[in-house]
């Protein structure tokens, strides 16, 4: 007896089920009659009880007609007794009232034996495999038998009294009016059609929702919200009309057999259905549509539709049930409670109080169904019927008379501007569901993984963030609506608070929708899967074929929409009202807001049609140029058409070209229209000169003249596409169409480009105005270049001597020099090294003509001739070994640094003497480096143009530490000191048959530039080599031609796997992977200059001209400073020391050495010549250093002046600042 008592019992016998009831069957004080009994039940109580306890254990079964035949049993054997004894059946429901015979107040009746019986339909069936879902084969199965009991159960209830004059006394409907019979008629049908609804609602539950909820496996995705979008509240309507029916027959019941007063009970059944009702009557229509949809494409639940109406029927011969026709019961049982109260009230005689309950009920249902309507239009977000629907469709002409004109017209506007809230939210609903959801989910991807992250940020933005601000907005409006429809007071505060909330949101979307729709278009240009996404797109039926770019544009008019509808609402306001006073305010937020973006879509319109001319230019083969015109920060100052003489002077002097000029921040683009299959293309006419190297010459020559036929095309219409941007996007740039005194004369102006291919570029304009706005043009962009590149700079000049170097002035080259004294002659300066002695001075040496100079770093005047030697060359210094290495007059000599600079005057090491490496070979040049932590100096012999000598040697420590013997005499005894062991021992030596020009130290290779090329060789496997770059490739033999004929230049690590390869000759540098094969297709990187010399200081390579020095990216190869000067000329490249650096750039990130690793030469500029006089004064030669910087960046892109907006787009964050990196 320690377990439940419970499960011992039978359900199918009733003696068993009358001890459960007797303690379960719950007992309170019923009226009928108006006689109060206490301890009583309702046939509800009962059926209900025996229902719970059934429902669970027996099958499951759920239908309340077995538990109603249970208690049918147990009353004719009177186990409970209806308490004025009557003799009708029992009912489920509150009519009558019950009580045990054992349970009355001032009795005791023991009952000597208890009911008994089985009851069929709960005893279990004999074969094991039986179930509720699935019967056995036995045909007196007992389960069998349940369908057709309870089926034979539901036709007896539904049999019932026709009239309400059958269930009276003849007596008492004679004492009745004719009025109150027809009174009681309505009420007892009321009643009547109350019961039927209840079974349809109970059907629903039991016949679909259950079992549609519980089916396995699942009929339908996620059962629970499907029942949820199709049944909405119905349950809760359930629960309002039971309540409503019970009420009712507990009045038919206490005040029986006529009924007085119902109005009270509908009155407050009408408070009660108010906030039921217009949630399920508003979902309907979308209920219906997505019951609709789940049937066409699901064939499962239709299948499990049509079994649920086949086994569930009215009775034996009735129709199918129509889950259409359950889901709209609901709205027609409310749409007739107000003829039936209407009736009822009709037939209530003016006397009775029942008259006024049974008004306010009607009034009060009849706006429920207003209310009903409202909730429809609503929750239906401007689709189906309700789309169409105004304010006066919602508004029963009776309460529009009561109104006044100007208030009907501003009711209508406030309902305009909810109804476009409405569909504003759900476009930006269907921009995330219809487009971004199926675009980031899309297996395969539609958009490569790569891109799809920038795709989305450049095309949605924040429109999600606007989406939760306006769908905010929106349920404030419709809690408005609904409080005070069909006439509300205002709505100003609400919007003026949403305003205030979304206004930095707009602030950020506005600007990038110009980005959005050129991202759109290009995508759907490269990318045939999101080319068919977007015609998909527009096939569905929620996107009513409009194209994304409608949906990505919707906020925008959206502000100015309110601006309009806030206007129209104040105009039909009357004086009196506060928002006379308020809307005002909103308006000028409004306004405010849309000329705060203003500028935002002007600076993205210019970036697009900058993005847009980059995908139109077309470079001739092999000269293409990265002008980096997608950065951030790139900006279009000003384009147009000019005109350009051609070089060939033979020509006819009608024959001129019609140029289309394009003037970025970086780079001065000529280009030749060309129109082909309604698309424009942009033939680059020659190269594109950098701003950095353009000069503006003259601009005030005189007019020229020639013919008029190309000159009037040019005054034409403009061509489309280029119309099509300037008018879309409001640049302006076109030309001037202003008419001149002769429309054959041209107004010249001449520009200087600096660069190796450029020169004198002499442009025509139409007019003298046109004339000078492209000079204010070309000024505002080199004023604008020279700002950005000073902010920018990677390198900024420290001289290192200002004075000490000295060449002959082009003026004074007839007069002899003086030499061997201060402020002489030096000569040209042609190498430095920078090193640090082991006392901890930091000092730099310079060789020049005429010796080599030793001082401090960045103090010009400590500089002092250390060595007298001639023709100094080269010079470099191992500070591992205290050696200072020079190459002079085609000698190489080792020095210990001891004796140049000694730190102190009694060191050993002052007295050694040099040593001479090459013995008697000529040294063109020498090179030193590390290889697998080993110490060489190369040096190399040429011998002519057809192989080089080259000389590896190892520096010995220990003979280089060694003291030198000390030894007494004169001069005499110090020449003819004893030999000494060398410095140095012999490595490699190695003949090439190339002539080689350069060494570089690899990691454990060299690098050997010669007349083949790049030469890689292993000192330690046999002398193995391999020449690069592999020129097999048939796609790359223009590119293998182009290398024929140059002379290598510099080999530099671009990333982990690459190395650039510079050249001079056609001057270009070219990529090639670890295996020495080109990259990158063979692009080409093009110098702008005449590059003598090329240096590396990671991640920039630094070319030397004599007129510049040009600096590039060494993994893109793009131009980022030039500095410029005068016989420029590099004297110390970073090698030299007894260390190789070739860092890798860490990922994404700049790793910048922050000290100098580049040394040059320039001469000073030269003081203007005086008339008459011939100055003698020599040139001074500046030495200096490039010291890297911390670049500054613009927040934004750079645009003109005279039309740029200071707007720096939220989504664009400027570049980091590159991190330092240590020398090691």
């Amino acid at each position: 007896w320690d377990s439940d008592p419970e499960q011992f019992i039978n359900f199918s016998l009733l003696s068993h089920l009358s001890v459960l009831l007797r303690d379960k069957v719950p007992r309170g004080t019923h009226v009928k009659g108006s006689i109060p009994y206490p301890r009583a039940f309702t046939g509800k109580d009962i059926v209900s009880t025996i229902q719970s306890q059934i429902q669970n254990a027996c099958f499951g079964v759920g239908d309340r007609r077995l538990a109603l035949q249970v208690a049918r049993s147990l009353q004719n054997q009177l186990f409970f007794y209806e308490v004025e004894w009557g003799s009708r059946e029992l009912r489920d429901g509150v009519e009558d009232v019950y009580m045990f015979l054992d349970d009355a107040e001032d009795t005791r009746i023991e009952r000597e034996e208890l009911p008994n019986g089985v009851v069929t339909l709960l005893t279990k069936c004999y074969a094991p495999d039986c179930s509720d879902e699935a019967r056995c084969y036995s045909y007196s199965c007992p389960r069998k038998g349940i369908t057709a009991g309870l089926k034979e159960e539901a036709a007896a209830a539904e049999v019932v009294e026709k009239e309400w004059q059958d269930t009276v006394s003849p007596a008492l409907l004679a004492s009745l009016s004719p009025k109150e019979i027809r009174r009681q008629t309505i009420i007892f049908k009321l009643i009547a059609r109350e019961e039927a609804y209840l079974r349809d609602l109970d059907t629903v539950e039991s016949v679909f929702i259950r079992p549609l909820l519980n089916a396995s496996p699942p009929v339908v995705e996620n059962p629970a919200e499907f029942v949820e979008a199709i049944f909405s509240n119905i349950s809760e309507l359930r629960g309002c009309n039971h309540r409503l029916l019970e009420v009712l027959c507990v009045r038919q019941r206490e005040h029986a057999p006529l009924i007085r007063m119902t109005g009270d009970i509908f009155l407050e059944a009408a408070t009660e259905f108010r906030f039921v009702y217009p949630v399920y009557m508003g979902n309907h229509s979308m209920a219906e549509k997505r019951l609709k949809d789940e049937l066409d494409t699901n064939s499962k639940f239709r299948l499990f539709i049509e079994q649920r109406s086949r086994q569930y029927t009215r009775d034996g011969d009735g129709p199918r049930l129509d889950l259409r026709h359950f889901l709209n019961r609901p709205v027609e049982h409310l749409q007739r409670y107000p003829f039936l109260l209407e009736a009822l009230y009709h037939e209530t005689e003016s006397n009775n109080a029942d008259g006024d309950f049974l008004m306010e009920a009607l009034q009060s249902i009849r706006k429920l169904q207003s209310m009903a309507q409202l909730r429809t239009f609503q929750l239906a977000m401007g689709l189906g019927p309700s789309a169409k629907w105004e304010w006066h469709d919602l508004v029963t002409p009776d309460i529009r008379r009561l109104l006044t004109k100007e208030e009907c017209k501003r009711q209508a506007i406030i309902f305009e501007l909810i109804k476009t809230e409405m569909a504003y939210v759900r476009d930006l609903e269907l921009l995330t569901t219809l487009y971004m959801h199926p675009l980031c989910n899309a297996e395969p991807a539609i958009i490569p993984s790569d891109r799809l992250q920038q795709f989305t940020v450049d095309v949605f933005h924040n429109h999600t963030e606007l989406y939760f601000h306006h769908r905010k907005f929106l349920d404030k409006l419709h809690e408005i609506q609904r409080e005070e429809h069909p006439r509300i007071y205002s709505i100003t505060a609400v919007v003026f608070d949403a305003v205030l909330n979304f206004r930095e949101a707009y602030l950020e979307y506005v600007p990038n929708y110009p980005i959005a729709h050129y991202r759109i278009d290009e995508e759907i240009a490269k990318n045939a899967a999101f080319a068919a996404f977007i015609e998909q797109c527009l096939r569905h039926p929620d996107s009513q074929r409009l194209h994304m770019k409608h949906f990505i544009s919707r906020p925008i008019p959206r502000l100015q929409r309110y601006e309009l509808l806030l206007k129209g609402i104040l105009e039909q306001t009357p004086a009196s009202h506060p928002d006379r006073q308020d809307i005002p305010q909103v308006i000028e937020l409004l306004s405010a807001l849309c000329k705060e973006t203003e500028p935002g879509v002007t600076s993205a319109k210019q970036k697009v049609e900058l993005w847009q001319y980059n995908s139109k230019l077309i470079f001739k083969a092999g000269e293409s140029v990265n002008m980096d015109l997608l950065n951030e920060n790139r900006s279009l100052i000003y384009t147009g058409k000019l005109l350009r003489q051609p070089d060939n002077s033979g020509l006819r002097g009608n024959d001129w070209q019609e140029l289309f000029v394009l003037v970025f921040d970086n780079y001065f683009v000529m280009t030749r229209q060309k129109d082909k299959d309604d698309a424009t293309k942009y033939h680059v006419y020659r190269r594109p000169i950098p701003l950095d190297l353009m000069t503006l010459v003259n601009f005030t020559d005189p007019p020229t003249q020639r013919g008029a036929g190309l000159l009037r095309n040019l005054r034409g219409a403009r061509d489309g596409s280029v119309r099509d941007l300037d008018t879309s996007l409001g640049t302006g740039n076109g030309l001037r169409t202003t008419d001149t005194t002769d429309s054959r004369s041209l107004y010249p102006f001449t520009l200087h480009h600096n660069g190796r291919l450029g020169g004198t570029v002499i442009l025509y304009a139409e007019s003298a105005q046109a004339r000078t706005e492209w000079k204010q043009k070309l000024e505002e962009a080199l004023g604008l270049r020279n700002i950005v590149q000073e902010s920018n700079k990677v390198f900024e000049v420290e001289l290192l001597s200002t004075e000490t170097f000295l060449v002959p002035s082009m003026s004074s080259m007839n007069t002899t020099p003086a030499w061997g004294h201060e402020g002489s002659i030096t000569g040209k300066v042609t190498c430095s090294v920078p090193f640090n002695t082991p006392d901890g001075r930091g000092l730099v040496a310079i060789g020049c003509e005429e010796g080599v100079w030793i001082g401090y770093r960045h103090d010009s005047r400590s500089l002092r001739r250390v060595l007298h030697v001639k023709m100094v060359t080269q010079c470099a210094m191992l500070e591992d070994f205290g050696l200072f290495l020079v190459c002079a007059d085609k000698a190489l000599f080792a020095y210990h640094i001891e004796a140049l600079v000694p730190s102190t005057l009694h060191s050993s090491q002052t007295m050694q003497t040099p040593q001479k490496l090459n013995g008697s070979r000529e040294v063109a040049f020498f090179s030193v480096g590390a290889i697998n932590g080993r110490t060489l100096v190369i040096y190399v012999k040429k011998k002519g143009v057809t192989a080089s000598n080259f000389y590896v040697l190892e520096p010995v420590i220990d003979k280089i530490n060694e003291k030198a013997k000390t030894t007494t005499g004169g001069l005499g005894s110090r020449l003819f000191r004893a030999p000494r062991s060398d410095w140095f021992r012999s490595y490699r030596e190695f003949i090439l048959p190339s002539e080689a020009f350069d060494i570089v130290f690899l990691k454990a290779r060299i690098a050997i530039l010669c007349a083949k090329g790049f030469e890689i060789m292993d000192l330690a496997e046999y002398l193995k080599s391999v020449s690069i770059p592999v020129k097999e490739d048939s796609r790359l033999a223009a590119l293998s031609k182009r290398l024929d004929s140059c002379r290598p230049l510099g080999m530099f690590r671009s990333t982990d796997d690459e190395f650039l390869l510079c050249y001079d000759g056609k001057q270009f540098g070219v990529y090639v992977d670890k295996h020495g094969e080109p990259s990158r297709n063979g692009v080409t990187v093009e110098w702008e200059g005449t590059a003598e010399h090329v240096a590396f200081h990671p991640p920039y390579i630094l070319l030397f001209d004599t007129r510049f020095i040009e600096i590039r990216r060494v993994e893109t190869g793009l131009l980022t400073q030039i500095i410029p000067g005068n016989d420029v000329r590099c004297i110390w490249d970073g090698r030299g020391l007894n260390s190789n650096y070739f860092p890798t750039l860490g990922d994404g990130q700049d790793a910048i050495i922050q000290e100098a690793r580049v040394h040059g030469a320039m001469n000073a500029p030269e003081p203007p010549p005086v008339p008459g006089l011939r100055s003698s004064k020599p040139s001074v030669q500046h030495v200096f250093e490039l010291i890297p910087t911390i670049p500054l960046y613009l927040p934004g892109s750079l645009a003109s002046p005279s039309n740029m907006m200071m707007y720096y787009p939220q989504s664009s964050s400027p570049p980091h600042s590159p991190t330092l990196q240590p020398v090691r």
